[in-house]
């Protein structure tokens, strides 16, 4: 019986954060991918420009 107790409070307690959720409008959804997509960008080209400088370091040292 305890354990129904408990799944039932649990239940409740999920509906009620559920409730308290406030979702982005359609206009911060937007907004916020397109930071997202910028941001990847960025990270992709930073992440690139390290490889190619590991690797022109590494050519250097070793004449691979």
């Amino acid at each position: 019986m305890n354990q129904i107790t408990s799944l039932l409070r649990f239940t409740r307690d999920v509906r009620a954060e559920v409730n308290r959720i406030t979702w982005p409008t359609w206009a911060e959804t937007q907004r916020l991918t397109v930071m997202v997509f910028i941001l990847a960008l960025l990270i992709a080209l930073f992440l690139t420009g390290v490889d190619l400088l590991i690797g022109h370091a590494l050519n250097f040292l070793f004449g691979l």
